[in-house]
């Protein structure tokens, strides 16, 4: 039998001597050389006892050695948690002894802070630094490659824990299949090829630089311009030798800051791609202004990979995630599970292949969120038009209900977004002892810009409903993010959530 997922990404690339990785420093890495040191790392795996099926925790900085380690645990049937360079140890503790990893795999700045995390959970800890060094690296240094283990489709590939900003973070569990029939779909929508390159500085703790970017690359057998993290100047030096980038929100604005963004910087390049958080529809305006093009935006998320993309030939839509992926069904549902009519705002539900098996030892948790026919609950609200597009308006959590009537979010944050020295907003809910919750909103102005609390009010007054207005408006520098550029509105409920007590 073979391994699903490895064959399908690396096995084809055994022994190439095509350029897979363009670093930093200079320097590349061939397809070749790259499925050699996954070997090695697979060697390394089978000698620290890990069978197919047990999990390996990696905390470790951006870089080719990760890269491989995660193609080594494919290549072993081990499945493999990639785990966000900020978590703290005590978070690190909760995956590590959750998901039962037999190894952790940190950064050697790490083990210190990480030993007794791993000694708790019964785990054993080695180290592996983006230079290669490490004691990971030294176990695997004169192995012989062993036997690649055979994996069906649908046995697991990899846990990627949720943020866990409602709760306890739960453990997706992804399998080969997930993975490999999601890829398949985005390099054929967003027609990748051998003659790309796709300019990759996003993190590989996540969904969309490790199962998007770097699984297109792998299936269409193109380059990556390997960043460690997103750099404005680099991006902008090498955004010529490439003809894709995948970014967040952010590294767009970034780059609308920089005059050298101009049509001629981008003239190589024929796509680029947003996702992992909502992409204002002035940064859209923008982005076409100053260089002809229009940012492809996705939707997509830990537990389905990617859902619905706006379309390569064809109208790209700004504020809407464009159409459900070949294969992939979406409808919006009401809180009974009924569709809503066209146009109606709703819980946006997705069943295909790419929707995840449910979460590690959570059955009660699957069981509410995956229905039985298949359909996954995504919590996140939105329409359809006539013409399919889908506009996600908020999550279902971020629903504001005052007064009884139900406020959308991103319905006022539009409206605010459009005033005049707004540069952009987040709406939340926060206790209130006569509506239940109060609408809120949190602005940043643009720079140079003097906002003022009543003159927005006053501004909103012809566009939104009273119910829907802001009974506070709190103006700051910026808004807390995440590493994906997602706005944290726990943070900012937490905040404000005693702004009328008492």
């Amino acid at each position: 039998m073979a391994n699903h997922l490895y064959d399908a990404l690396f096995g084809q690339h055994e022994g190439q001597d095509t350029v897979f990785l363009y670093l930093p420093d200079g320097s590349s890495m061939t397809h070749g050389d790259f499925c050699a040191l996954a070997a090695r790392y697979g060697a390394a795996l089978a000698q620290a006892e890990l069978k197919p099926g047990d999990r390996v925790a990696m905390q470790m900085e951006k870089s080719p050695h990760m890269l491989a380690l995660i193609a080594g645990a494919i290549r072993q049937g081990a499945v493999f948690l990639p785990l966000n360079t900020a978590y703290t140890p005590a978070e690190i503790a909760y995956f590590v002894g959750d998901s039962g990893a037999k190894l952790l795999v940190a950064g050697s700045k790490s083990a210190a802070a990480l030993a007794p995390v791993a000694e708790a959970a019964g785990a054993r800890l080695a180290t592996l630094d983006a230079d290669g060094t490490g004691s990971f690296a030294d176990s695997a240094g004169g192995l012989t490659p062993v036997a690649v283990e055979p994996r069906a489709p649908g046995d697991l590939a990899a846990f990627l824990y949720t943020s866990g900003t409602t709760g306890r973070s739960k453990g997706a569990m992804l399998s080969h299949d997930n993975l490999l029939s999601n890829a398949r779909v985005l390099a054929d929508y967003w027609r990748f090829t051998r003659k790309d390159v796709l300019l990759h500085a996003l993190p590989i703790f996540h969904t969309h630089g490790l199962f998007v970017a770097t699984n297109v690359a792998l299936l269409a057998g193109c380059p990556m311009i390997f960043l460690p993290k997103f750099d404005a100047e680099e991006v902008i030096r090498l955004l010529p030798q490439a003809t894709a980038m995948m970014g967040v929100p952010t590294f767009y604005t970034r780059l609308l800051d920089d005059p050298r963004l101009t049509r001629d910087l981008v003239g190589n390049i024929r796509l680029f791609v947003s996702g992992s958080a909502p992409l204002l529809a002035d940064t859209h305006r923008q982005w076409e202004a100053h260089t002809g093009q229009r940012i492809l935006e996705r939707y997509g998320m830990t537990e389905t990979n990617m859902n619905t993309s706006n379309p390569y030939a064809g109208e790209r839509r700004a504020g809407t995630v464009g159409l459900p992926l070949p294969g992939v069904e979406v409808k919006v549902c009401d809180p009974n599970g009924g569709e809503v009519p066209p146009g109606g705002i709703g819980t946006i539900e997705v069943r295909g292949p790419n929707v995840f098996q449910g979460y590690w030892k959570m059955p009660e948790k699957t069981a509410e969120e995956l229905r039985p026919d298949g359909f996954f609950i995504t919590g996140d609200l939105g329409t359809v038009d006539a013409d399919g597009y889908v506009t996600i308006v908020g999550r279902a959590k971020d629903l504001v209900i005052s007064g009884g009537f139900n406020v959308y979010p991103k319905e006022v944050e539009m409206a605010l977004d459009a005033l005049p020295g707004v540069l952009e907003s987040a709406v939340i809910g926060v206790p209130h002892p006569d509506f239940g919750e109060a609408v809120v909103a949190v602005l940043v102005p643009e720079a140079g810009a003097l906002l003022d609390a009543k003159s927005v009010q006053a501004a909103l007054a012809a566009s939104l409903a009273k119910f829907k207005q802001p009974k506070h408006i709190d103006i700051r520098h910026d808004l807390p993010r995440n590493t994906m550029g997602k706005v944290q509105k726990n943070l900012l409920r937490d905040d404000l959530c005693g702004l009328f007590a008492g």
